[in-house]
């Protein structure tokens, strides 16, 4: 397309120019405007090691994220800190410390 072509689309699609440009590429390339797939959701990557998971994290066996991490990384599962917290919060599992005492309170 020429310069002004493409900005007179733009214009009339009330989109930015970058924009035409490469809606009319993907045209010529592939016959179609049309976006691409999308390529959806990755595999979780600990879902083999559910069950060792759950496990240690049963019975109110204190953890934490980064422990987890650390204790996966020992059975050769090399993953991130946000890949821990997906896999708990996706399995609704939490540790929560209980007070052994109340904090000191100002009368």
């Amino acid at each position: 397309m020429a310069g002004e072509t493409v900005r007179s689309v733009a214009a009339i699609l009330d989109v930015s120019v970058a924009s035409v440009v490469k809606w009319s590429q993907r045209f010529r390339q592939t016959g179609s405007a049309a976006a691409g797939p999308m390529h959806g959701h990755r595999p979780r990557l600990l879902l083999p090691h559910r069950d060792w998971l759950i496990a240690r994290t049963a019975n109110d066996q204190p953890f934490t994220l980064r422990g987890l991490r650390a204790e996966l990384a020992e059975r050769g599962v090399k993953v991130d800190y946000r890949t821990v917290w997906a896999f708990v919060h996706a399995e609704g599992l939490s540790f929560k410390k209980k007070r052994s005492a109340q904090r000191a309170r100002s009368s």
